[in-house]
C-alpha cells in the first residue's frame, strides 16, 4: 500500500491507527527480529589491527580527528583514502566534508581544499589524499604558495593505486596490473621545492606528534607523507553486481 505524504504527518496518523487497532503484536516475532538486529550490531565492520608496527591508514585519520577536535574542513581525492576519511573522521558538523563522492575525479582534493581555505581563511583545512591522486594536480602547490594558503596535506602513501589493487586482489586472483607505483617522487623534497614544509612519517608512534606539529604551523602549507601498510583494504565493500546483503566484512576474511 503506497503512502504519499509528509513524513511527520504520516507517522502521526500511523501511530493513531496502531493505538486504535485491536491487533496485538507478535511478541515472539519481534523478539526474533531484535535478536537478528543485535547480531548485526555485534559485527565490528570497521575493525583493524591497532597493534601494528606499520602505520595503518585508519589510525592516521582517527588521530587527525583527535588533533583537530573534529573541527577541520576535510577534502579528499578518490580511492581507499577517501573511504577511510569518510569512515574514521567523525563528522558531526555540516559542510565539513568535501569530496567528489562516486564521480571518481582523482585530483579533486587539493583544488577543493584551496577553495575551502579561501572561503574560510581562519579554519583548519586538510586534504586527505593518496600518492596517486595528489599528483594529478600537485602543481597547485605553487598556487598555494602564491596565495599563502596554509593547507595541511595528509598523504596516505601505500605505493599503490589502492582501490584498484584491492579489486585486483579480491576478484582477479592477485593479478596486479598498472596499480603499483614504482616511480614516486620524494614528496618532502617536492613540497620544500615549492616553498612549503614537508614531513615524512614512518612509525605509528610519530603520527600524533607530526599532526600536532603541522597544525601548530597556522601560517604554513604542510605536506605530511605517511608511509602506510601496503596490504590494508577498505571494508565493508560490496562486490560489483552484488546486493547489500552480500557485502564483505573485514572479520569474514
Amino acid at each position: 500500500m503506497p503512502i504519499v505524504g509528509d513524513v511527520a504527518g504520516v507517522l502521526d496518523e500511523l501511530i493513531k491507527l496502531i493505538k486504535a487497532s485491536k491487533e496485538k503484536a507478535d511478541e515472539k516475532a519481534i523478539k526474533a527480529w531484535w535478536t537478528q538486529i543485535e547480531l548485526w550490531r555485534a559485527k565490528d565492520c570497521l575493525k583493524y589491527n591497532r597493534a601494528s608496527t606499520i602505520i595503518k591508514p585508519q589510525f592516521v585519520v582517527e588521530k587527525l580527528w583527535e588533533v583537530t577536535g573534529g573541527n577541520a574542513f576535510v577534502t579528499t581525492d578518490v580511492g581507499q583514502h577517501q573511504m577511510w576519511a569518510a569512515q574514521y573522521y567523525k563528522f558531526d558538523q555540516p559542510r565539513r566534508w568535501v569530496t567528489s563522492g562516486g564521480l571518481g575525479t582523482m585530483g579533486f582534493g587539493l583544488p577543493a581544499a584551496m577553495g575551502v581555505q579561501l572561503a574560510n581563511p581562519n579554519a583548519d583545512v586538510v586534504c586527505v589524499t593518496g600518492e596517486s591522486s595528489i599528483q594529478m594536480c600537485i602543481q597547485e602547490m605553487s598556487t598555494c604558495k602564491q596565495y599563502h594558503l596554509p593547507l595541511k596535506i595528509v598523504n596516505l602513501n601505500n605505493r599503490y593505486m589502492g582501490m584498484v589493487r584491492q579489486w585486483q586482489e579480491f576478484f582477479y586472483g592477485n593479478r596486479y596490473a598498472e596499480s603499483y607505483m614504482d616511480s614516486l617522487p620524494d614528496f618532502v623534497k617536492l613540497a620544500e621545492a615549492y616553498g612549503h614544509v614537508g614531513m615524512k612519517i614512518e612509525k605509528p608512534e610519530d603520527i600524533e606528534p607530526a599532526l600536532r606539529e603541522a597544525f601548530a604551523m597556522k601560517d604554513r602549507f604542510v605536506f605530511m607523507d605517511f608511509i602506510t601498510d601496503q596490504t590494508e583494504n577498505v571494508f565493508p565493500m560490496v562486490p560489483g553486481g552484488k546486493g547489500i546483503t552480500e557485502m564483505i566484512l573485514a572479520e569474514e576474511l
